[in-house]
């Protein structure tokens, strides 16, 4: 929206950039955005307003490079929608498409030209000629929806580091996800698996540990190699494999850890991975390999190179050489040249990495599951990362992503990723979001995605600004929409947006009407009135579940958990004291209670294990075609996996799964927290685990 106080020119520019110069909040009143966060938000995108003549000046020059393109950039058509092209400037001597399979069909030219109305979906190119110039835009011919779900149906939403097997090393991996997916498909009658993100990390120390802050989101991180299952174990010299198998007994013994030492397994797969690379393959794997890295294309070889540059500088690479801090300089070819070992480990890492996630794909499959695998795309990622180096002509990596003030951060939250360009999306036919999209559903039943409402718009921070000085910056969802529902129809799979927080009116509907499901948290389903929102009122179009990977399990919601860990690290909101937030959540605690008991889900008098089984009781019920329950809520873990606002001050992302002992046990803490860590096997025979199965089963 353009505010009248703003200076004209500037407005103007905002407003054809989809920059925001006021918003709503949360509480619905509107925010003024100052001036300079509009300006450094066109600055993120290139355009450069200081004052009125500057931008009066880049208001016409965009203007005039749009008059003068002969086709447009990108161009979405989808069945059902008018089916015209409109060129914006004069005559032109000839246009064509060029479809994915090569086939050409020239055009007459016409304004508006109309398009055949038998294009196949997919990818392709409108070329247009005038004298010497040809200008390519892409054209892209998308499916309405989504698939869906056919029937109803219960799965796992998993930390997969979390869940150690007695092969694992000190972390879970690809073969222990494909175990999970197998047994809870034959014994437990689950449908699908949602696992954290899977995405690559920067490979030096200190690793970062959260799923959810990426080097890469197109690639796959390979600490969750499974070393055993590499086919090159068997080429290994005797010496070789007896340091393998002594590298192997070290890593399980981090099993026995109550912390997740990304560190200690990285060092200990990297020696392992290390001495397999450089074990012979046969000609058959060879040429699969080879074959790999010319399907994934420049991406991968960019990744691979920054991943061995890393080894040799660290990280963030703005630190780095100035020579080699873009993809495309000489120097960074040169030194793809001058160390090939180093750059081909990478590629055979993600080649691995893609194999043994596929095993557990088909796997799932095999086993029963109709969907198997739904991986979990992150918002963003590392500003210091291999997506932000390479991809940094694409990103506005001035700014960064975060939420303004609401009730439950009332500073606002910078997430300190940034955001892709909104205008590089169009000129590149989306492309970054293709690419990501493909590698995310190669080996899967489906996608859930972080902030899907960032499909519509993102809270973009200014430089060395705090949150609240942040403004909304809008994207071409519908050209989103359709790029996710062609690549969502091609790889066979559904998509689950996570549409919490503050969502603009029409965005669920226009979600649900693409094939996307909701997110519905039982946690935050009331009514105006304070009632629980009933099973019956839950929507179809939805994944239903107790809570997420930023909240507290189920045993500790019961217990104020997460209030006592915020009180005691000092996260209490300004203006709530401690007796309020208590009171909040007791009153909380007493609607659930009516909630279940009215839907007959729970007695009365019921204890904390009957309350647990009672919300999934009440899942169960609900309309929502998928239903996901936490491996932590089946043992009673009281331990959150990520506890928002902390980074040191409490272990996200390194708790294994653990099952509480009770206050009287041996070793129990001040609070009674005594536990004993849950493998995965302990938790596939674990009585609770089926009885809560045959609960979401029989749905």
């Amino acid at each position: 929206m353009t505010d009248q106080q703003f200076p004209e020119h500037l407005g103007a520019l905002a407003d054809l950039h989809g920059v925001a110069t006021a918003y709503w909040s949360a509480e619905g009143d509107r925010v003024q955005v100052p001036a300079a966060t509009v300006r450094a938000a066109l600055a993120a995108m290139g355009v450069e307003a200081h004052d009125e003549q500057q931008a009066a000046q880049a208001l016409a020059a965009h203007r005039d490079a749009a008059a003068q393109r002969l086709v447009p950039r990108s161009h979405v058509l989808r069945p059902g929608r008018p089916i015209t092209y409109d060129l914006p400037v004069g005559e032109l001597d000839a246009v064509a498409i060029h479809l994915e399979d090569g086939e050409v069909r020239e055009l007459a030219v016409e304004r508006p030209l109309p398009l055949p109305d038998d294009l196949p979906k997919g990818y392709h190119e409108v070329r247009g000629r005038r004298g010497d110039r040809e200008d390519v835009g892409v054209l892209i011919v998308a499916p309405i929806r989504c698939p869906v779900p056919a029937d109803r149906q219960w799965g796992w939403m998993t930390q997969l580091y979390q869940l150690r097997s007695g092969h694992s090393w000190g972390m879970g991996d690809a073969a222990d996800l494909r175990v999970l997916a197998e047994r809870s498909a034959r014994e437990l009658g689950a449908g699908f698996v949602v696992c954290n993100p899977l995405h690559a990390v920067t490979p030096v120390p200190p690793i970062e540990p959260s799923p959810y802050f990426p080097s890469s989101r197109r690639f796959l991180n390979p600490l969750y190699l499974r070393i055993e299952e590499i086919p090159e174990l068997e080429g290994l010299g005797e010496d070789d494999r007896a340091r393998v198998e002594e590298l192997a007994a070290k890593a399980r013994a981090l099993n026995a850890e109550d912390r997740i030492d990304y560190d200690a397994v990285w060092s200990l797969k990297r020696e392992a991975l290390g001495l397999l690379h450089q074990a012979p393959r046969s000609p058959e794997r060879a040429a699969e390999l080879e074959a790999f890295v010319r399907e994934q294309g420049r991406g991968l070889l960019d990744f691979a190179t920054f991943s061995a540059l890393a080894e040799l500088h660290g990280e963030p690479w703005q630190q780095w050489p100035a020579d080699l801090q873009h993809p495309d300089s000489p120097a960074v070819r040169a030194f793809r040249d001058e160390h090939p070992e180093r750059v081909d480990l990478h590629l055979w890492l993600q080649w691995l990495t893609d194999e043994q996630l596929a095993r557990a794909q088909d796997a799932a499959v095999e086993a029963g599951m109709p969907l198997g695998c739904v991986h979990d795309l992150a918002v963003g990622v590392d500003p210091g990362g291999a997506d932000a180096w390479a991809l940094q002509d694409e990103l506005a990596t001035g700014v960064s992503v975060g939420a303004p003030p609401d009730a439950f951060n009332q500073r606002g939250q910078d997430w300190r990723q940034p955001p892709l360009r909104p205008d590089r999306l169009i000129d590149t036919g989306f492309r970054p979001l293709r690419d990501m999209l493909r590698s995310v559903l190669a080996h899967a039943g489906g996608v859930r995605i972080d902030h899907v409402l960032g499909l519509f718009r993102l809270y973009w921070i200014p430089p060395d600004a705090p949150p609240d000085q942040g403004t909304y910056v809008r994207y071409p969802a519908e050209d989103l929409l359709a790029v996710l529902a062609l690549e969502a129809e091609r790889a066979g799979a559904v998509v689950v947006g996570e549409d919490l927080g503050t969502v603009e009116d029409g965005v669920r509907e226009r979600l649900w009407d693409s094939g996307v499901l909701g997110s519905r948290v039982l946690y935050f389903q009331w009514e105006k009135d304070g009632e629980g929102v009933a099973s019956h009122d839950y929507p179809e179009l939805a994944m239903a579940s107790v809570n997420t990977h930023d909240l507290p399990t189920a045993a500790a919601w019961w217990r104020d958990e997460q209030l006592r860990l915020q009180q005691e690290l000092g996260l209490v909101g300004e203006g709530r004291s401690i007796d309020d937030l208590r009171a909040d959540a007791a009153r909380n605690r007493d609607r659930m209670v009516a909630l279940l008991h009215r839907e007959g889900c729970i007695g009365d008098d019921a204890d904390d294990a009957e309350l647990i089984r009672g919300m999934h009781a009440f899942l169960a019920r609900t309309r929502s075609r998928l239903v996901a329950a936490a491996p932590a809520d089946a043992v009673g873990d009281l331990r959150q996996p990520n506890l928002p606002g902390t980074i040191d001050e409490y272990p996200n992302w390194r708790l294994p799964l653990a099952r509480p002992l009770g206050e009287e046990s041996e070793g129990a803490d001040a609070d009674g927290h005594a536990h004993e860590l849950v493998t995965l096997e302990g938790l596939l025979d674990d009585q609770g685990t089926h009885a809560l199965a045959r609960l979401l089963a029989d749905r």
